[in-house]
């Protein structure tokens, strides 16, 4: 992709994962009602046409190019390693670290933070993780792409970054259920500065490079996903 449009992809893809949060448990929910193995099933035929959609429709990037892949490369650690003397991807890849790590903690705590602050039923809490969800995907769909090209990514992080402080500082005084839906619009509004970082951090290296970085991230997220909890 072109660099001017690189945030606004990054954008969708984070949007499909907005819908996947509302089509899922929808999913499930149906499916469970049906049969308790259902939804596992229905997870492992998505899961196979995923496959096989990756293997005959996504154009290999280094069409003729076979590169050798010795043990070492499967060390967690040193998939970071190509980044030595990058110190403005360390930075940034810093960054999207607290970033991620943000994100996981109330995400791990809702639930509890529903049923105790605003004795929320579990229709309501699947109800409201639902709102999010199309907030999500709008923000990310519709408001990242045309932020960046206005204002910049650096000014739409540090907007993603503000909206997301101010939405967890009203979320923490909300004492009233109804009060956390309107929250919501500025923690998806939030959401822009993600897709806008990882943009500028693709602009920060080669092409060859994009899937170690890539990779990278992907395995700073996973981290998140432990610490945060």
């Amino acid at each position: 992709t072109d660099g001017e449009d690189r945030a606004r992809h990054f954008g969708l893809m984070s949007a499909c994962f907005g819908v996947g949060m509302v089509a899922g448990p929808v999913a499930g929910g149906l499916l469970g009602a049906i049969s308790l193995h259902a939804p596992f099933l229905a997870g492992a035929v998505l899961n196979g046409l995923n496959l096989l959609l990756g293997c005959f429709l996504m154009q290999e990037s280094h069409k003729g190019e076979r590169r050798p892949m010795p043990l070492r490369a499967f060390n967690p650690v040193s998939s970071f390693r190509w980044a030595r003397g990058m110190t403005i991807v360390a930075a940034l890849m810093t960054v999207f670290f607290i970033m991620q790590l943000v994100g996981q903690v109330p995400a791990a705590l809702w639930v509890i933070f529903g049923e105790d602050r605003f004795r929320w039923s579990a229709t309501m809490i699947g109800l409201s993780l639902a709102v999010f969800g199309i907030l999500h995907a709008l923000a990310q769909a519709f408001v990242t792409g045309p932020a960046t090209k206005r204002f910049g990514e650096k000014q739409a992080i540090i907007a993603g970054m503000a909206a997301d402080a101010l939405g967890y500082v009203l979320l923490a005084f909300a004492t009233r259920g109804w009060m956390a839906f309107p929250i919501m619009i500025l923690l998806a509004s939030g959401g822009i500065g993600m897709p806008a970082l990882q943009a500028m951090l693709s602009r920060q290296v080669d092409d060859d490079h994009q899937g170690q970085l890539q990779g990278s991230l992907a395995a700073l997220t996973s981290l998140t996903s432990i610490i945060g909890p």
